[in-house]
């Protein structure tokens, strides 16, 4: 077995791992792990923007606000205001790193980011997203990683996945977290890593959802870990639907920017006729939980594959300036969408709950971190507005490196004796299709029964389903050697038990969880809390 020794390991190469791996590189040494190719996570493929104040019309106090409205009642005031007031710094920390956003092509005088172009989207009420073009995740991750592989205080591993953390218990009755066994994908084998510090930066589960905006690699691994350890999610029922997917066989999870309904494209019917106006009075503007919402609405009521989305009014140098690469994805299959409307369906895209955590990035276990999208820290609410992922992601990698840091300058304890990982008793498995069928099983009545709109009914359904998944996926997971499709499906099955439980637990439609047996909202919203402790 590989054993390896680190100060700190962080698990997760988006955003938020590649930021909090550059800002410890120069005060410890860092292994970072990538379950692909390094940055082949949900943070590439976010096309919008990051949402910051950065002109001298818009201000703090607006974007909190919009925060908090688009949160439907459930945001944390303090998180938001930490985390808005660290906008601006993390945007001109990401420059000094060599991210080139997109320039306007006249700057206007006094703005404090004169020579950036800021586009708007749903539920903002100022121009506040940067963004490099319509890749700006790309942009993003691309730089850091440049950054980081030079380091030599880094590690990469990409191709590993996690599998569990390690953890030892203290006399005072405290946990802390020592390390992580990791799965070898390239080697078939599992590894151990012993840390100081460990750092989930996992991302999302949106793949337990048969249609979904996210790649392969979203299944919840970190939020499924943490809660073996032994902590506390938060706010699981929570998953926002983007509105707006192409909608085409051979086009997988491609994802149309809210940036252009942001610059005034329309969502229509196949007849051309508009219907947003008819569900809010922003129209295209309204939150993504409300479009969602609308766009399945009519889909049900008109009996409708799609409906379409429609930019084609704009000028066409205009459109493709801005949408480059989405104009080319489009035209791959056969849309051109500066003449002609482009067919588009909701899908799986952001979890608004996950691992429990302080404004440091701090869990319930001792040197265990999260940041990104596997947390909860109150700041999305019910329901995220656009562009403030990748804002969290930058801000809690700040927070969470400077306590880090903090924390190494105190004395080092005993390195503990980790076990080594035992496969004594397990075999090579010969039902690999037992796997394929449970992973198909699981995405199929998570879709069909605890999507964008849900009953009591559909709940208990998946409820009882779940449960027996549970069981047979255990059984399995106890008597066979580990693979990676094995791993991620304990995980997905673990993280849609939690979605499903919390959503039981919520008998009222706020935000991205709306329930026909309960559409009035309760009078005194509470953050949904489930501990491992507590009876399923």
């Amino acid at each position: 077995m590989v054993q390896m020794q680190t100060d700190v390991l962080i698990i997760g190469a988006g955003a938020a791992g590649l930021s909090l791996a550059l800002r410890m590189a120069d005060h410890a040494r860092v292994i970072l792990i990538g379950k692909g190719a390094l940055t082949e996570g949900s943070s590439r493929y976010a096309q919008g923007g990051i949402a910051a104040v950065l002109s001298d019309t818009d201000s703090v106090a607006a974007h909190v606000e919009d925060t908090i409205k688009a949160g439907d009642g459930l945001c944390d005031e303090q998180t938001v205001r930490f985390v808005v007031e660290r906008g601006q710094e993390n945007i001109r920390w990401l420059i000094n790193q060599g991210v080139d956003f997109t320039r306007r092509s006249k700057p206007q005088a006094g703005d404090a980011f004169t020579t950036y172009h800021l586009t708007r989207e749903g539920g903002h009420g100022e121009r506040r997203v940067i963004h490099a073009a319509d890749t700006t995740g790309q942009a993003i991750v691309e730089s850091l990683e440049r950054k980081v592989r030079l380091h030599p205080n880094v590690t990469l591993l990409d191709y590993h996945i996690a599998l569990d953390l390690i953890t030892t218990s203290q006399a005072d009755g405290t946990t802390t977290c020592v390390g992580a066994y990791i799965f070898d994908r390239k080697h078939h084998r599992v590894e151990t890593v012993s840390a100081r510090a460990v750092a989930l930066a996992t991302g999302g589960s949106s793949k337990v959802y048969l249609y979904t905006s996210n790649p392969d690699t979203s299944t919840g691994d970190g939020i499924a870990m943490a809660w073996r350890a032994g902590c506390r999610v938060g706010n699981m029922e929570f998953v926002q639907f983007h509105p707006t997917c192409l909608y085409h066989p051979d086009a997988g999870s491609f994802l149309i920017s809210e940036a252009m309904r942001g610059e005034g494209a329309r969502l229509i019917l196949p007849n051309g006729q508009p219907f947003m106006a008819a569900y809010d009075e922003r129209g295209e503007l309204a939150p993504r939980d409300i479009v969602a919402r609308a766009i399945d609405s009519e889909m049900k009521l008109h009996g409708l594959d799609y409906v379409l989305l429609d930019i084609s009014h704009r000028p066409a140098d205009f459109i493709l300036q801005h949408f480059p690469a989405i104009a080319a994805q489009c035209e791959a299959y056969g849309y051109d969408i500066t003449t002609m409307p482009i067919p588009v369906v909701p899908a799986a895209h952001y979890l608004c709950g996950g691992v429990v955590t302080d404004l440091k990035g701090r869990t319930d276990i001792d040197s265990l971190y999260a940041l990104g999208e596997c947390t909860y820290t109150g700041f999305h609410g019910a329901n995220r507005l656009a562009s403030n992922s990748l804002l969290e992601c930058l801000v809690f990698a700040q927070a969470a490196a400077t306590e880090i840091t903090r924390r190494l300058k105190e004395p080092p304890a005993a390195v503990p004796d980790i076990p080594r990982w035992d496969e004594s008793r397990v075999t090579d498995s010969d039902e690999e299709v037992v796997v394929a069928h449970n992973w198909d099983e699981l995405r199929r009545f998570m879709w069909d029964f605890v999507g964008i709109v849900r009953t009591d009914k559909r709940l208990k359904r998946a409820a009882s389903r779940i449960a027996l998944l549970k069981q047979e996926i255990n059984e399995y997971y106890g008597n066979f050697r580990v693979s990676n499709d094995l791993i991620e499906l304990r995980n997905l099955v673990m993280v849609a038990d939690m979605i499903v439980r919390s959503a039981m637990q919520r008998s009222e439609s706020r935000g991205l969880h709306y329930s026909l047996d309960h559409p009035d909202k309760d009078d005194t919203p509470t953050p949904t809390i489930l501990s491992p402790d507590q009876p399923a």
